[in-house]
């Protein structure tokens, strides 16, 4: 899985207000063929951003999370329809979340995602 390198693609995803909420984690989702916005790179490449706060923690804290996003992101990224950016917003409480229960929240999430986009068949979602 890419990373959203630009800020603009970043404020693109939030901007579209496209979410799926577990209790410690919010993900904002974008299919690419919904916006005028194309990328140069292949149209099927999943790309994901990560977003968590101070309110998560002090900087240990919040890295650690942030690790264990990334990991968990390119375990269940396949659960991803190809073209996706995503950007996963950390709650105060992923600080303390278990591993498994994190791990439980990103694939249900992304499955949710899955099937929002192909339900809708444009990738609407909406």
């Amino acid at each position: 899985m890419e990373r959203l390198q630009s800020h603009r693609d970043f404020v693109t995803v939030l901007k579209r207000r496209r979410k799926v909420a577990a209790k410690d984690i919010v993900v904002h989702y974008l299919m690419r063929g919904d916006t005028a916005f194309q990328a140069d790179n292949v149209a099927s490449v999943r790309r994901l951003g990560l977003a968590v706060s101070k309110a998560v923690g002090n900087a240990v804290v919040r890295n650690g999370v942030k690790r264990r996003f990334r990991v968990l992101a390119r375990m269940h990224e396949d659960a991803l329809p190809p073209g996706c950016d995503i950007v996963m917003r950390a709650k105060p409480g992923a600080a303390s979340a278990s591993f498994r229960s994190l791990d439980a929240q990103v694939a249900k999430s992304f499955d949710d995602i899955r099937a929002k986009t192909s339900a809708a068949g444009t990738g609407d979602g909406s």
